[in-house]
């Protein structure tokens, strides 16, 4: 492979802001794996946002790649599955997995897509210094006669049309909206976009905690919500506390420590067949590995109010944010009837062909 770009290459990132900026280029924020792809000639290689290959996990990507793409480029998108018309984040990571078999099966079964939006090189021209009207007019040009499953992303520079996609996409799973300076150079691991997304609150209690790797201080809360049969499953966590605030935490939930998790909700965390039918906060993943997910149980009596993007099926789909305590309520009220749900919109209207919309 030689491209005036060459891999690894990390993505360039976006800084979160409250409102949707005025006077930029717009797109849909998609909720998949960050993807850089290089391609030269017969030769491809898709990339992580961390620089490392996921050619392996995609292989039903490869030719489609090879039939959408110019012969020499390297393309900035995102690796989206799509079920039942909206984004489903779990099928993905199902797909990083060390058994080529299992991938090979889950890609017949739940195959990918991938959404191109930014154009590193093209030929023998690195674009990375171009600003980003040019690299979008270029990549446009370039996937003209692309077909699912990629994709070009939908894109406008009309701000009315972002916010309307922002109320709009998230009943597709997406995550909120992206804005990008027009002259914007391409600059690896650099925040120059923005992301606005989506901010709700939720009132979980708090069943247990990890340990902080620094040391014996609270590093995350483990946060559940009742269902309608009763039991308190385990929805996420929330983790981002000054290192005074992970001391003072250790000290307030002294009292609710628990010795030993039996009678604990989630007892049956240690048993590993548990995790087959249910979702407990000391499973094993393919993103963890060997890590220590070990946690403090505690007696599932404090409800805290968290702030929280989206849901990802039963949970939350990334780490909540510690709002406030809320001693008036009654942990037995925290239930999931309290969730605000989306209104359903098909994934197939987002990816409508370019043209179609206003503003593009």
């Amino acid at each position: 492979m030689d491209l005036p770009v060459m891999p690894p290459v990390k993505p360039m990132l976006a800084k979160s802001v409250k409102t949707i900026p005025p006077g930029m280029h717009y797109e849909a924020k998609w909720d998949g794996f960050r993807a850089i792809v290089h391609r030269d000639g017969t030769e491809l290689v898709i990339g992580s946002r961390t620089g490392k290959p996921l050619t392996r996990y995609f292989p039903e990507l490869v030719k489609d790649l090879l039939a959408a793409l110019p012969d020499r480029c390297v393309v900035d998108g995102e690796i989206v599955i799509a079920h039942e018309g909206r984004l489903d984040f779990d099928r993905l990571t199902e797909r990083i997995h060390p058994a080529d078999s299992r991938v090979r099966m889950l890609a017949e079964r739940t195959p990918a897509s991938f959404i191109a939006f930014d154009l590193l090189a093209l030929d023998d021209e690195a674009l990375l210094d171009a600003p980003l009207s040019l690299r979008r007019t270029t990549l446009a040009a370039a996937l003209a006669d692309a077909r699912p499953p990629v994709y070009l992303a939908p894109a406008t520079t009309e701000i009315k049309v972002a916010e309307e996609w922002f109320e709009q996409y998230e009943g597709a799973g997406l995550d909120g909206v992206i804005a990008k300076p027009l002259d914007m150079p391409y600059r690896p691991d650099i925040r120059l976009m923005y992301k606005v997304k989506h901010e709700r609150t939720a009132d979980v209690v708090v069943a247990g905690y990890r340990f902080h790797k620094s040391g014996p201080v609270v590093g995350s809360l483990l946060l559940g919500l009742y269902d309608d049969s009763g039991a308190l499953q385990h929805v996420g966590v929330c983790a981002a506390f000054s290192a005074q605030r992970r001391e003072e935490l250790i000290e307030e939930l002294e009292p609710l420590r628990m010795d030993a998790p039996d009678g604990h909700p989630w007892a049956a965390w240690a048993e590993e067949s548990a995790h087959e039918t249910a979702r407990l906060p000391g499973a094993q993943s393919r993103w963890t590995g060997k890590k220590d997910l070990s946690w403090v149980p505690l007696r599932p009596e404090r409800v805290v109010e968290v702030a929280y993007d989206h849901m990802e099926g039963d949970r939350f789909r990334h780490t909540a944010q510690f709002r406030r305590w809320r001693p008036d309520r009654d942990p037995s009220s925290c239930t999931y009837a309290q969730l605000e749900e989306p209104v359903r919109y098909d994934l197939e209207e987002v990816l409508s062909p370019p043209g179609s919309r206003p503003g593009q």
